[in-house]
C-alpha cells in the first residue's frame, strides 16, 4: 500500500474592502503553486519551503486585516492523494503548455526576422519562466520533458546560426568581450571561467556580480539563470560551451565529464581523476574567498590537468 502523502492546507479570510485584496491573494497563492480544494482553503505539498512560504502568506494576511491558518493534513476521505497530484499536474501543464506556444512563437522568429541578440534576449526571458514553474513543479509533470526539449532546439538553432555568421573559430566574435557570472565562484564557474580564456576568448574580461543583477547590453553570461551560456538540460555550464564553440578536443571533453559529475553530482562518468580534482577545487574555495583568486589558482590547476591529459593520450 502507497504510504500517504503530507499535505499543508492553508485556511484564510480577508476582510470585505477593499475589493483587490482577493485578486492579490489569489494572485501570491498562484505563484506559490499551491491549488484550490474549497473557497479559501489551499494546498501544497509539506517540506520545509512550502511551509516557510505559506506562513510569509500568512503574515502577509494577517497584516491586512484578515486572518490565515496552516494546517498539517492526510486526506482520507473525498479528494485523494492520486487526485491531488492530478490538480498540480493539471496546473504546471497549463503553464507549460503556453510556455511551449511562446517559444514555438521565437522558434519561427529566430529562423525568419528576429536578430541573434533580440532571441537570445527572448530565450533569456523564457529560460527563466521555466525554471520558475520548474520550482512548482512538484510531482514531475509530462509537459515539462517537451517545454524544456523545445528550449534546447532553439539554443542548438540559435548557436548553429551564430556558427554560420563567423570566421571558422566558432569564438572569433566572442574577442575581448565582457563574461559576468555569479559572486563566490565554484566549481563549474572556475572551469568555465579558464574554458573562457584558455580557448574561446583570450582577451575576456571576467565579472562577478549578484545572483539579481540585472542584464547589461554587449555583455554575456554564464553559469547564471538567466545566461547566454548555462545549464542545459543535464548538461553543466562547462559542457554547454564545450559544445556551443566546438570544442571536440578529448583532453577537454574529459574535463567536461569530471566538472559534471562535480557539479551536478549524479556520478554519470566516474571519471578516475574526479576525486582529485574535487580535493584541488574544494582546497582553492575553503582557502580564498576573492573570486579572482579562485579563477587564478583554480586555472593553474585545469591548465596542469589539461596538459596531462593531451599527453597521456
Amino acid at each position: 500500500m502507497t504510504e500517504p502523502l503530507d499535505w499543508l492546507l492553508f485556511l484564510h479570510t480577508l476582510p470585505p474592502k477593499p475589493d483587490y485584496l482577493r485578486v492579490k491573494v489569489w494572485r501570491r497563492l498562484q505563484a506559490l503553486g499551491a491549488v484550490a480544494v474549497k473557497n479559501s482553503a489551499y494546498v501544497l505539498p509539506s517540506n520545509e519551503r512550502t511551509r516557510e512560504d505559506f506562513q510569509w502568506l500568512q503574515k502577509e494576511i494577517e497584516g491586512l486585516g484578515g486572518e490565515a491558518s496552516i494546517c498539517a493534513a492526510r486526506f482520507v476521505d473525498g479528494l485523494s492523494d492520486q487526485q491531488l497530484r492530478g490538480l498540480f499536474n493539471a496546473a504546471r501543464n497549463a503553464d507549460y503548455a503556453q510556455l511551449t506556444e511562446d517559444l514555438r512563437e521565437l522558434q519561427v522568429s529566430a529562423d525568419v526576422a528576429e536578430t541573434e541578440d533580440e532571441c537570445r534576449t527572448r530565450v533569456r526571458k523564457l529560460r527563466k519562466r521555466l525554471d520558475q514553474i520548474v520550482a512548482l513543479d512538484f510531482f514531475g509533470a509530462e509537459g515539462r520533458d517537451s517545454a524544456t526539449r523545445l528550449l534546447t532546439e532553439i539554443n542548438d538553432a540559435l548557436s548553429r546560426r551564430s556558427a554560420r555568421g563567423t570566421a571558422p573559430n566558432a569564438g572569433a566574435q566572442q574577442r575581448g568581450r565582457t563574461w559576468v557570472t555569479r559572486k563566490h565562484v565554484g566549481v563549474d564557474r572556475m572551469a568555465s571561467a579558464w574554458l573562457i580564456r584558455r580557448f574561446i576568448d583570450p582577451a575576456a574580461k571576467l565579472l562577478f556580480v549578484d545572483r539579481d543583477a540585472p542584464v547589461v547590453n554587449g555583455q554575456l553570461r554564464y553559469d547564471m539563470d538567466d545566461g547566454d551560456y548555462t545549464h542545459q538540460g543535464d548538461r553543466c555550464t562547462f559542457e554547454v560551451l564545450l559544445d556551443r564553440f566546438g570544442l571536440d578536443d578529448p583532453a577537454l571533453q574529459l574535463l567536461g565529464r569530471i566538472i559534471h559529475d562535480l557539479d551536478l553530482k549524479d556520478g554519470k562518468f566516474r571519471e578516475e581523476e574526479t576525486p582529485g580534482v574535487s580535493v584541488l577545487l574544494k582546497g582553492i574555495e575553503s582557502g580564498h574567498a576573492d573570486d579572482d583568486a579562485r579563477i587564478a589558482l583554480s586555472s593553474q590547476c585545469f591548465d596542469a590537468i589539461y596538459s596531462a591529459s593531451r599527453s597521456s593520450g
